[in-house]
């Protein structure tokens, strides 16, 4: 009995020890870069926002409000039905051969997108890869919404990473696109992850909140707060999420990044305003972490807060990362608009935005999908 009993043991412990060899081995891949370290952790502890070794955002924020329990939640997770049953619209611009007195925008899906404004080509978290996890199989993209990938791209002037979620920051895209990068504009600590993945460190504008760099003739980046958190292992907020104000020669352009409603948005609008141009977070929401993602209604009052002309709502109709239904986010965020007299820009996935005539219309596309 002793013996059966060892040897039970001795097979039990040689799973335990299997398991966690073959998950630290998954841990050390490339993909999840690296934490901020030596001159850039010390520069990071003298920020007024980073305290007890972490950032932190203005307002208290809770990461999970659980009005309902944590099983009803994790129920409702697994049962939702939050994805299309057909393949998605979308429409394919050559990004490679744009006459570049054109001044457009881009949409990709989800909280991806590329700008070309006054001569200068943006590309802001970019996810070409058709997953949003470390997993590749697990939260894929929505059928038809997969169109572009990093050959697509032309040469990137600046590009924006807001934080360093899977879902805005993955490593096989940027990995693709990293001979065509001129300039990174990022959160502190971000540019840990590009460092690690051999990006020259002379690309890298890494910048606190309020912090603003002179990036040409004209254009200015302003890195902004957002109310949001960060990670890709399981230690969070060691490096910064962002907004950002890019000014250019002709017009301002707002990013909002991921995160909750709280006062920056007034304050931004004071300090900014009017802004040409925002794009707001709207979609992946829940009730239960209604402080790190903005609710339709809230991003509609953030456009009001911010004065802006017209503004695009992103994070949704490409990946499944919540329990609402993948077209409620631009359903709600579309009627409150027009109730709110406020304008409001839905293109086609890949649909080309002409940022200066404001007499462009769109469809409600996501009604014709059946």
């Amino acid at each position: 009995m002793n013996n059966i009993y060892t040897r039970i043991m001795i097979i039990v412990a040689t799973i335990i020890a299997i398991l966690a060899i073959g998950i630290f081995a998954f841990l050390q891949q490339a993909k999840f870069g690296r934490l901020p370290r030596g001159q850039r952790l010390e520069r990071i502890k003298k920020s007024p926002h980073y305290k007890n070794g972490e950032f932190k955002n203005e307002s208290e924020t809770p990461m999970f409000v659980n009005d309902k329990g944590f099983f009803a939640v994790f129920k409702e997770m697994i049962f939702a039905k939050n994805k299309p049953d057909c393949r998605l619209p979308s429409v394919k611009t050559d990004l490679l051969h744009l006459d570049p007195k054109n001044d457009i925008f881009v949409w990709f899906g989800h909280a991806s997108y590329f700008i070309q404004i006054d001569g200068k080509k943006l590309l802001v978290d970019p996810v070409f890869s058709g997953s949003v996890s470390p997993l590749p199989f697990m939260t894929k993209a929505f059928e038809g919404t997969d169109r572009y990938t990093a050959d697509d791209m032309p040469e990137i002037d600046y590009l924006i990473i807001t934080h360093d979620h899977w879902d805005h920051l993955d490593y096989e895209t940027i990995m693709k696109l990293k001979p065509k990068i001129k300039k990174i504009i990022c959160g502190l600590g971000v540019g840990e992850h590009f460092e690690y993945w051999g990006f020259d460190p002379k690309l890298l504008e890494e910048k606190d909140w309020n912090e603003s760099i002179h990036l040409d003739q004209g254009f200015t980046a302003t890195v902004l707060p957002a109310r949001h958190f960060s990670g890709r292992l399981l230690q969070r907020n060691r490096s910064l999420w962002i907004s950002v104000l890019l000014q250019t020669p002709t017009f301002k352009i707002y990013f909002s990044g991921d995160g909750g409603y709280d006062s920056h948005f007034a304050e931004i609008g004071k300090r900014f305003g009017p802004i040409d141009f925002a794009v707001l977070e709207n979609g992946q929401y829940n009730v239960n972490w209604r402080y790190i993602h903005m609710m339709p209604e809230q991003t509609v009052q953030a456009a009001k807060d911010l004065n802006v002309k017209r503004f695009l709502p992103v994070h949704s109709s490409k990946f499944a990362l919540s329990i609402h239904s993948w077209d409620e986010p631009l359903k709600r965020v579309t009627a409150l608009s027009k109730e709110a007299g406020i304008s409001i820009v839905t293109p086609l996935i890949g649909e080309q935005v002409h940022l200066k005539d404001s007499t462009q219309t769109f469809s409600e596309w996501w009604k014709n999908v059946k």
